[in-house]
């Protein structure tokens, strides 16, 4: 992108997400996965891709466009990359999806087109057309005329060409996979043994005259499939006010109508109706069209349904009891004995709502905050805070209005959380509030005490059974008075308060993570124990990785769990000698944040909803909190300890994004960090494996590592 000197200390984000992306989609390739999980993991990369380009993509095009001319040719460059990796990628996903295909067919579960149907079979497709789907179509004939209507990014088109007496009409139609299953079972080849599936838009084929009731004679009709992704920007003002929910109902109608990003089309389809569909939609210079194959929004594949033995899908862990919860008198008398951390899925998410169920009718509990920023659609958390309220609590829900594609659903929640006399507040202006927390106030005797949550991951009971997050539960005081003390800066936020315990966003957390990381440059250089572990979603921030490559030239061991975005490259000769870093890709979406800081050799542990992104630690209200208990600190260690030595799903991160996966030598034991965590957390036992190692470091001497843009003193061990 710039020089060589950058290129090789700092990866572009977007090129590293595409890299986790690639990771999903070696899941799906996996022969040792299940054949049914593979073929949702089809469906989880196309969904993650949606997203990219709605939210990554549509960034760095508006760069590209509005930036000075100095900078719009590097962005253009980029745009050019990710076009080339999607290209690879989608070429990948298709081979992909062949081979599973064919495993499935191994398994007698065919998924079939219209063109492989027998008579008996056509005529059952022909009936359930008419029965279940004729009804749910639109079809738009398009004309020069008149505008082609907005698509749906979230929708595929049959794009569709009539024929007749050397004439032409394009028309377009929505598959209606919101109200009807993308994949419908039907009966076998007579004689047959097997379980057959068709898509949806194979059956509208079968039928597409029909789509058109006869309104006009056709010689010959064909179709091809469509995708259009939009610019997922939503353009909001500063302030956050009960007006705010009106700018955002009106912000969500204009991203039906934000502009195009990404066109994604059958590569069949002729040009004549290409030409004309990207004309009609305005397809300029700086959008990515893709042709693909004959399918697309394979999202759907997500819930791809298993028709054959239990063996072919993954196999469900049983959920972990919690012996010091179950037999409490109850989960505040727990809290008062002794700190919970709770790591889902392993862990039930009820022991969360019973905390909020127990608060609501304890009547000493006079008051319960909370922070919103997704949860369920039947969520067991609201409906515990609507109770409360019915027992008289004085409650307060902070509701995060501008939770990325959650918006329209977070509005409905502000509202309905009103009608039931919840306090409400609409986040901070000019922040989004993404920490978790919660804080209840109960009477003890004359004085007050606090119960406090702090959470890597939502108050969502959905999510939390395929996310991977921590949740503390405690009855340390002080902790809860700046839990507490956070509210308060959410509601009125000209005020400052002093925080010694939690890292908040956007107060203090830069200085309090910089100066951690600072404290182990001095150890190293002192020679004493020194060392950094930091598990995370993404790390992109420029001046934490700048702080992390001196860290490592003065001889600090980084250790580095990232799941997704790696802007910092490790293994770089006199850059990052010492710093390592894995991404584990498996059954469960690792989303927990841990930091672990040796400390002279008294280590310290920090669980997080903070990602190491500038956004997170300067643009939004997060919480970094420290794990006291010793008990827990070594549930912690232990948990990082096996990610850290997993050899089956854990893929090593450098400057080449190769994504290979952690060797294996033939005599070592099997280390799939996900299963054994459950095994530790239901039998507190551990794998022989090796310990992660932090040694006192020789003294250094300072050494200049140029890049292209200035020139900083670092520092490498002596050899």
């Amino acid at each position: 992108m710039s020089g060589q000197s950058e290129v090789t200390s700092w990866i572009a984000k977007e090129l590293s997400w595409l890299s986790f992306n690639e990771r999903v989609l070696q899941e799906a390739e996996d022969p040792e996965v299940p054949i049914i999980q593979r073929i949702r993991y089809l469906g989880i990369f196309s969904n993650n891709l949606d997203e990219f380009f709605r939210v990554r993509v549509a960034d760095v095009r508006r760069l590209a466009a509005f930036s000075p001319p100095s900078k719009q040719d590097e962005y253009k460059a980029l745009l050019e990359e990710i076009r080339q990796m999607v290209m690879k990628l989608q070429h990948r996903f298709d081979a992909v999806y062949q081979e599973n295909l064919k495993e499935l067919r191994r398994r007698k579960i065919y998924l079939v087109s219209e063109r492989q149907l027998d008579e008996t079979q056509t005529k059952f497709v022909r009936e359930y057309f008419h029965s279940h789907i004729q009804q749910e179509l639109v079809p738009i004939i398009l004309d020069d005329a008149n505008p082609i209507p907005e698509l749906n990014d979230a929708s595929i088109y049959l794009a569709i060409k009539l024929s007749r007496e050397q004439q032409t009409r394009f028309a377009l139609l929505e598959i209606p996979t919101v109200r009807l299953d993308r994949f419908i079972r039907i009966p076998g080849r007579k004689g047959k043994h097997g379980k057959v599936l068709i898509a949806l838009e194979n059956m509208i084929r079968v039928c597409l005259p029909e789509v058109f009731r006869g309104i006009f004679p056709l010689d010959e009709t064909a179709a091809y499939t469509l995708k259009l992704t939009r610019d997922a920007d939503l353009e909001l003002g500063e302030e956050v006010t009960h007006t705010f929910v009106e700018k955002m109902t009106q912000s969500l109608k204009r991203r039906k109508k934000g502009d195009p990003v990404r066109f994604v089309y059958d590569g069949a389809m002729p040009k004549d109706l290409l030409d004309y569909l990207v004309k009609r939609l305005g397809l300029g210079r700086l959008d990515s069209m893709i042709p693909g194959g004959r399918y697309h929004n394979s999202k759907d594949f997500m819930s791809f349904p298993n028709l054959g033995p239990a063996y072919l899908d993954s196999k469900q862990l049983p959920v972990i009891p919690l012996p010091a919860i179950d037999q409490a008198e109850n989960i505040l008398s727990c809290l008062r004995e002794q700190d919970i951390l709770l790591h889902y899925p392993y862990h039930s998410f009820n022991y969360l709502t019973d905390l909020l169920k127990t608060a609501a009718i304890d009547p000493a509990v006079k008051t319960i905050k909370a922070s919103l920023y997704r949860v369920a659609s039947n969520s067991h958390v609201v409906d515990a805070l609507l109770n409360a309220v019915a027992n008289h609590k004085e409650v307060t829900v902070v509701v995060e209005l501008q939770a990325r594609f959650d918006e329209a659903a977070n509005i409905a929640l502000s509202q309905r959380l009103t009608d039931g006399g919840v306090n409400v507040i609409l986040g901070v202006p000019g922040l989004k509030v993404h920490s978790k927390l919660i804080s209840i106030v109960r009477q003890e005797g004359s004085v007050q005490k606090y119960y406090s949550h702090i959470g890597t991951g939502n108050f969502n009971e959905k999510t939390a059974k395929v996310y991977t997050d921590f949740s503390l539960l405690t009855y340390d005081q002080a902790l809860g008075d700046e839990v507490a003390k956070v509210f308060d800066f959410i509601a009125y936020n000209y005020k400052r308060h002093e925080f010694k315990h939690l890292g908040v966003s956007p107060l203090n957390s830069r200085e309090r993570l910089l100066g951690l990381v600072e404290t182990e440059i001095r150890n190293a250089k002192k020679g004493r124990e020194c060392g950094i572990t930091l598990k995370c979603n993404n790390l992109v921030d420029r001046e934490l990785i700048d702080k992390l490559y001196m860290a490592s030239s003065v001889g600090v061991p980084v250790r580095l769990i990232v799941r997704g975005m790696c802007s910092l490259v490790p293994g770089v000769k006199g850059l990052s000698d010492n710093i390592e870093a894995i991404s584990i890709v498996d059954g469960f979406l690792e989303h927990p944040r841990v930091y672990i800081f040796r400390n002279a050799g008294e280590p310290r542990y920090f669980i997080s909803s903070a990602d190491l992104m500038t956004r997170n630690i300067d643009f939004r209200v997060e919480v970094t909190c420290p794990v006291y208990s010793k008990a827990l600190q070594h549930t912690l260690q232990s948990i990082i300890d096996l990610q850290w030595a997993d050899n089956m799903k854990a893929r090593i991160l450098d400057a080449s994004q190769s994504n290979v996966f952690r060797p294996r030598k033939k005599s070592a034991a099997r280390i799939r960090s996900q299963l054994l965590t459950h095994k530790f957390l239901s039998t507190g036992k551990l794998p022989r494996m090796a310990k992660l190692e932090y040694r006192p470091r020789l003294k250094t001497k300072p050494v200049k590592v140029k890049t292209k843009t200035k020139t900083k003193t670092k520092t490498k061990t002596k050899k």
